[in-house]
């Protein structure tokens, strides 16, 4: 209940602040948007560019945690990781308030499940991430980042909504970990205390969900060999 309240007020507290205490919204805001996503990025600061292509980045890894996760659960995941990557963590929020703690994969692993947990996805993902921080810490103007993080709402709310999703992924990391058979606590502490950065590495090193039904055909195997 106490989990449900603190991820509820979170959610309405991040939407009052974007609609009632955000700097204003500039007319250019739509225009930008445009841009970033049709790739017309010519005189954007490359800091902004980096961190609108992350915030597509992120849902995907989301995906890897939530997908698994929302097959224990009674809401399940593929509506909220759906709406984040368009809303971010505004679409995310609600599903951590509501969802169950889950330590257990009981379910068999599907083709989606098996492509969001294997290596390949998370190396790309990773990549990407690590490229675009590259990017934006060699290339990017961060005094003028700043001054639009001060004049203009859009920047401001993708900035704080990026915080956000960042440091939202313990939540659903020590749940997994469980998942995984993976006993050592240091691990989740290294990922909490290192937003992004730990959890990235995280998703290239852990270790592959059992598939359910490789339990079943273990199972049968032994009950066949003792007879």
């Amino acid at each position: 209940m106490i989990k449900t309240i603190g991820f509820l007020s979170l959610w309405l507290g991040f939407i009052l602040y974007a609609v009632f205490f955000a700097p204003p919204d500039n007319p250019e805001t739509l225009d930008l948007i445009i841009n970033l996503s049709t790739g017309k990025w010519e005189g954007i600061n490359p800091v902004i560019i980096c961190l609108f292509n992350i915030m597509g980045i992120l849902p995907f890894i989301y995906a890897s945690f939530l997908i698994i996760d929302g097959r224990g659960q009674k809401n399940k995941a593929f509506p909220f990781v759906i709406g984040s990557f368009f809303l971010g963590a505004f679409a995310l929020l609600p599903y951590f308030a509501f969802r169950q703690k889950n330590t257990n994969f009981i379910a068999q692993k599907t083709l989606i499940i098996k492509i969001l947990d294997s290596r390949l996805y998370s190396i790309l993902v990773t990549l990407s991430c690590f490229t675009l921080i590259f990017i934006a810490v060699t290339k990017g103007d961060w005094q003028d980042f700043i001054l639009q993080w001060q004049t203009s709402k859009f920047i401001h709310v993708m900035s704080l909504d990026f915080c956000c999703l960042c440091l939202l992924f313990p939540a659903i990391i020590a749940d997994d970990l469980t998942q995984r058979s993976i006993e050592n606590k240091t691990i989740f502490w290294l990922i909490t205390f290192t937003p992004l950065i730990g959890t990235l590495l995280y998703i290239c090193f852990r270790p592959s969900l059992l598939d359910n039904q490789d339990n079943s055909t273990s199972l049968v195997d032994n009950v066949s060999s003792i007879n």
